[in-house]
């Protein structure tokens, strides 16, 4: 765009919700809104990631760092965890609720709504019950794919299609699929998509989001959509979404103030000078961006995705979605965040309102825990099969699965496993053996010879979070094919299901567990005089899984970099709080604290 355009569109009013419809659309080079021309400088942040109580904070953060609009994911799996059936209401699962904060507050909404998403969630936002169907095909036409995609558009279409500005709402612009020239070529699929929202309501433009590449661009896009582009930072990124279509206008869909860190590697903390270069091209040219992401919160439970890009890799994603952004996993406005916002400042017409107040963060002095029961003490009824089976097969997400059979024929030597999605520790008559990660493909260990007539074979395996990008994201938990020794394949299986949710740790009882027993949970109680965010500090545990008051933070893993998980102060109360711990390798219990800071 032209720069003596930038004058009248410094004159528009950002904040316009005065009147109670508006028309967004795609005019040739630019966004229009109410037919004259609107620049989007959005931040993103996603509704599941952040404490409902904190949204309209969070909200207001990136409005007081200078943008008119909020991006926001919507991810599948976590609106329909269970086939058929939907949550749009409790918690953070009020989306709705969501974007009408957003109008309160004066912004736009960019919806995100999949049926894909990536961002780093568990199985890029599709249900993983998905991969309970042994064929599975997914982002395509296969018709069991596009049939329970149908069923989530219908519902989240009912949702949201009041809230788009054509019927006075503040939604502007929804995305179709995302990033799908770095996947495939189905136009018939995105086509479909396409379709399927216009049937159910949403009649707002649309927009494809893919790498400034043409190869991307060619597959990911489709006629009569804006393109984003992921990022767009230069002259020439921009002059690649012309020459895919030179009749919609283009934006930088995603501009990275910081980066995503996968467990075992440093936390990522990309330049600054280089994002603002990057910022300052952007308006500077005044093309409409992105910020993925201003915020991004805490991958909750198991709510964390996976990267792999060979199939022996795997690069789980940390409990923490701090991502380094401007605004910090608790809510803190960073040196980056006063960055942008000055340097937004320089460029917009419209008053930037003060910056909101921190929420309080508490420190909790040492907590002592005691051991109050294995998983041993807690296995269900078994499941019999043959050869191993995936835990979705046996409609569980992600958590624990124990396998358990007996060495007949050969008793020691090399024990290969075949793939242990993720992580696996394994016994011999109760003793561990060694532990088995996925990552690098080194899935064999030797098992020693045993005094045992029958020795007892045991895999307690991890799942840490579905593959949420690229070709490898068919990707189910548990043992995902068999179990060989010396190449001897073993049979007779029982499988123990221990998916380690939250109504999962309900049910455990007390029981004394064995001196030298792994897998041990352990449990205490401290005070409160007053409540704020805090992060618990893990740094004397190995790995494992921790909750507070029924509320599972996430996992934590002693290879680093994050020690720390997150609380919000509304998971706290005054008075007595309860914390559970469980961790596949200690059986002592130590000492845990809370922290003001991620780091």
């Amino acid at each position: 765009m032209k720069k003596y355009l930038l004058p009248l569109l410094f004159l528009l009013p950002v904040f316009c919700f005065g009147q109670d419809k508006h028309v967004f659309s795609l005019s040739k080079n630019e966004f229009l809104l109410d037919g004259k021309p609107f620049q989007i400088i959005s931040g993103e942040m996603h509704p599941a990631r952040i404490p409902r109580e904190y949204w309209r904070d969070r909200i207001r953060m990136t409005k007081a760092m200078g943008c008119n609009t909020i991006a926001a994911y919507i991810f599948w799996n976590y609106h329909e965890a269970t086939p058929g059936v939907f949550d749009f209401k409790t918690g953070n699962h009020d989306i709705a609720e969501f974007i009408r904060i957003c109008k309160e507050e004066g912004m736009w909404v960019l919806l995100r709504p999949g049926p894909y998403v990536c961002a780093e969630w568990d199985f890029g936002g599709l249900p993983s019950w998905l991969l309970k169907i042994p064929d599975i095909k997914v982002r395509c036409m296969d018709p069991r794919y596009m049939s329970a995609v149908s069923r989530y558009v219908t519902h989240l279409a009912a949702e949201v299609k009041s809230l788009q500005c054509t019927n006075g709402g503040p939604i502007i612009m929804s995305q179709i699929e995302n990033e799908y020239g770095s996947y495939a070529n189905d136009k018939t699929y995105l086509e479909t998509l396409r379709k399927l929202w216009v049937q159910n309501g949403i009649n707002v433009p649309f927009y494809t989001a893919d790498g400034a590449t043409p190869y991307m661009l060619e597959a990911g896009n489709i006629d009569g959509a804006a393109i984003g582009l992921d990022s767009g930072s230069s002259d020439e990124d921009f002059a690649q979404a012309t020459k895919r279509n030179p009749n919609v206008p283009s934006f930088s869909s995603e501009t990275y103030p910081g980066w995503l860190t996968h467990w075992k590697e440093k936390f990522a903390k990309p330049d600054t000078n280089s994002l603002k270069k990057e910022i300052t091209y952007l308006l500077e040219n005044h093309k409409s961006f992105n910020l993925y992401v201003i915020h991004g919160g805490t991958n909750f439970g198991f709510t964390a995705g996976a990267n792999a890009f060979s199939t022996t890799q795997y690069q789980p994603d940390l409990t923490s979605y701090d991502y380094d952004a401007p605004i910090s996993e608790q809510g803190q406005a960073t040196p980056k965040y006063y960055m942008l916002r000055n340097l937004i400042s320089k460029y917009v017409k419209y008053k930037i309102p003060a910056v909101p107040q921190a929420p309080k963060a508490i420190s909790i002095p040492a907590i002592t825990l005691a051991p109050f029961t294995s998983i041993w003490q807690q296995l269900p009824k078994p499941f019999l099969s043959p050869q191993p089976q995936p835990m979705e097969y046996y409609d569980q997400n992600q958590g624990l699965m124990l396998y358990r059979t007996k060495l007949i024929g050969h008793k020691k030597g090399t024990l290969t496993i075949t793939e242990p999605h993720d992580y696996a520790m394994v016994f011999v008559d109760d003793k561990l053996i060694d532990t088995v990660y996925r990552d690098g493909g080194k899935w064999n260990i030797k098992i020693p010879e045993s005094s045992s007539k029958d020795p007892v074979l045991d895999i307690l395996v991890e799942g840490m979070g579905h593959i949420n990008f690229a070709q490898y994201i068919i990707d189910r938990k548990g043992i995902t094919d068999r179990v060989t020794l010396n190449g001897m394949t073993l049979m007779d299986w029982q499988i123990y299901p221990l998916p380690m949710t939250e109504a999962f740790i309900k049910t455990l009882k007390p029981a004394k567990a064995e001196a030298d027993a792994k897998g041990m949970f352990f449990k205490g109680t401290f005070d409160l005089q007053e409540t704020g965010d805090t992060y618990f500090d893990l740094s004397n545990y190995a790995k494992g899984i921790i909750y507070v008051n029924g509320h599972n933070l996430g996992r934590y893993w002693n290879t680093g970099p994050q020690q720390r998980l997150y609380c919000p102060a509304s998971w706290l109360k005054k008075g007595n709080n309860e914390i559970i711990v469980f961790d596949f390798h200690l059986n002592e219990a130590k000492t845990i604290s809370g922290k003001t800071t991620l780091e």
